[in-house]
């Protein structure tokens, strides 16, 4: 009876000893769990078996949908020459990864975690018009939250192509496009969709660096699905940046030395025509604007296929002008050039303005050349009297120019004849044999000698010569005022001719400068 003593005993302290060590071993793994950060075991967790070569779906038939967002940070340059736009964008790209979601709840409450780039499923979503290579900063993170959303922030130097028209220089507003789509996966696999609302990325410039040449009016999108092959179809995100130039600088620049030379070359219609000083200041004039284009002919922009407005050479190919390829959202109108641009020919502002200084320096030679005085110059024919003496003359309002009249032939005959008959008398009293066959009357003086006959009959010729010499002088005065009066009211007009065209092309290029910028 006493056997069954120890075996109690025994009974009763078999579990306190075997207490201790299994709540030693039962804890030794949550122990051991806890000491390690929670952000290892929930990467460890997501990472362990995850596949990046494999779209992120449960289900094949599901396509995985992309939303992206776009703001712009810079423009940081425009070549036109080339047609290429740089810019420095944000963008922003969410996706859902089924692959990568937990319970927040295990993981000390964990609902974003940073994980490598390079680590998981990333879209192949790129720029359609890329042409080189920005020097953009790598990030080699991307957030993911519990859910499965994938959040990937990153800064882009955009190089691309733009169809730039520069017509409209330095008025001009461009409209570039950046396209967002895949460049494998059709519409089944990768969708697109657009992050913000439309209204808030075309209003949005809280990040823009506006201290530039060029303006951010506005960013406007637009999804359009489009195929290659008919069996696939894809889809892409359109941005398209809407940017305006700063005039102020090359207003300065450019157009008002051009205007203080076309003013001082209207004012050098006020040198007297006579005057050979008006052909070198205009001459000078015509020099100086010629330097003057060759400093500003790298501050200008070019193109393949036209120049701007205030260009050197322009192509006559007919501007399509309208919204570009924009959405059918509020968008300034934009000029596109013709697709196929015709031969060039001289161009517009600057060589207008060059064309005006050669006219006004043409002019002023022709009415130089007509009051110039030569001694041999030509009376002025009677239609030219008629038709600048008195038709002009009262198209000016100045009123019938009287021209000087010179004495009718009819007097100046009578002149000459008088002038034979006393050459006549003259050389009837120097005759001797005559004077001896003279009868002489009583009372009648003596005949003068011989030698008084020839003083006086040389004294006849050079009064004779100096009244022909002070006739001719008179008549090359006379001529040469009615030139000079004739010059002088062709002056007038082709000056006023010369001052509407220049103030006609002035009104047309402000009323369309200011039509590009207010519109």
């Amino acid at each position: 009876m006493l056997l069954w003593v120890p075996w109690a005993l025994l009974a009763l302290l078999l579990p306190t000893l075997l207490a201790p060590g299994e709540a030693r071993h039962g804890g030794g793994l949550p122990a051991q769990n806890s000491s390690r950060p929670a952000l290892l075991r929930l990467s460890d967790h997501l990472l362990a078996d995850y596949k990046k070569g494999v779209r992120p779906v449960r289900d094949w038939r599901k396509p995985t949908t992309v939303s992206i967002d776009v703001i712009v940070y810079a423009i940081l340059n425009v070549d036109e020459k080339n047609q290429v736009l740089t810019t420095y964008i944000w963008y922003r790209q969410f996706w859902a990864d089924e692959f990568l979601q937990w319970n927040p709840e295990d993981f000390d409450n964990i609902t974003k975690l940073s994980i490598p780039t390079d680590s998981i499923w990333v879209p192949d979503i790129l720029i359609n018009e890329f042409v080189d290579v920005g020097k953009s900063p790598y990030i080699p993170y991307v957030y993911v939250r519990h859910d499965g959303e994938v959040q990937n922030y990153k800064p882009l130097q955009v190089v691309t192509a733009c169809s730039l028209d520069i017509y409209n220089f330095p008025f001009d507003v461009q409209n570039c496009s950046l396209t967002f789509t895949s460049w494998l996966h059709t519409i089944q696999d990768i969708n697109i969709s657009l992050l913000r609302l439309p209204e808030t990325v075309k209003s949005d410039r809280s990040v823009f660096m506006n201290q530039g040449e060029w303006e951010l009016l506005g960013v406007l999108t637009q999804f359009q699905e489009f195929s290659i092959e008919s069996s696939h179809h894809y889809a892409e995100m359109k941005f398209y940046v809407v940017i305006r130039r700063r005039p102020l600088f090359y207003a300065v620049s450019l157009l008002l030395p051009s205007i203080f030379l076309m003013v001082m070359d209207i004012v050098g219609f006020y040198l007297p025509p006579d005057s050979g000083e008006r052909v070198s200041f205009k001459i000078t004039l015509l020099l100086g604007y010629s330097v003057f284009l060759i400093i500003v002919s790298d501050t200008l922009p070019a193109t393949a296929i036209g120049t701007p407005l205030i260009g050197k050479t322009l192509s006559w190919g007919r501007a399509r002008c309208g919204r570009g390829t924009g959405p059918p959202l509020p968008l300034p109108p934009v000029c596109v050039p013709h697709s196929h641009p015709a031969p060039g020919c001289t161009g517009v502002y600057f060589i207008v303005c060059m064309a005006l200084l050669v006219i006004s320096l043409a002019e002023t030679i022709l009415i130089v050349r007509l009051v110039h005085k030569q001694d041999l110059q030509r009376p002025v024919p009677a239609w030219l009297r008629h038709l600048v003496l008195e038709r002009i003359a009262l198209l000016l309002c100045l009123g019938e120019q009287s021209a000087s009249r010179r004495p009718p032939a009819t007097s100046q005959a009578a002149k000459m004849d008088d002038c034979s008959d006393m050459g006549n008398h003259c050389s009837h009293l120097a005759g001797p044999q005559d004077l001896e066959k003279t009868p002489r009357g009583r009372g009648s003086p003596p005949p003068p000698p011989r030698e008084a006959s020839l003083a006086m009959r040389g004294l006849l010729q050079e009064l004779t010569s100096i009244r022909h010499f002070l006739e001719k002088r008179d008549e090359s005065r006379e001529v040469a005022r009615d030139w000079l009066r004739v010059g002088s009211l062709l002056d007038r007009l082709l000056f006023r001719i010369y001052l509407l065209a220049v103030l006609a092309y002035s009104v047309t290029l402000v009323t369309l400068w200011s039509i590009w910028q207010y519109s």
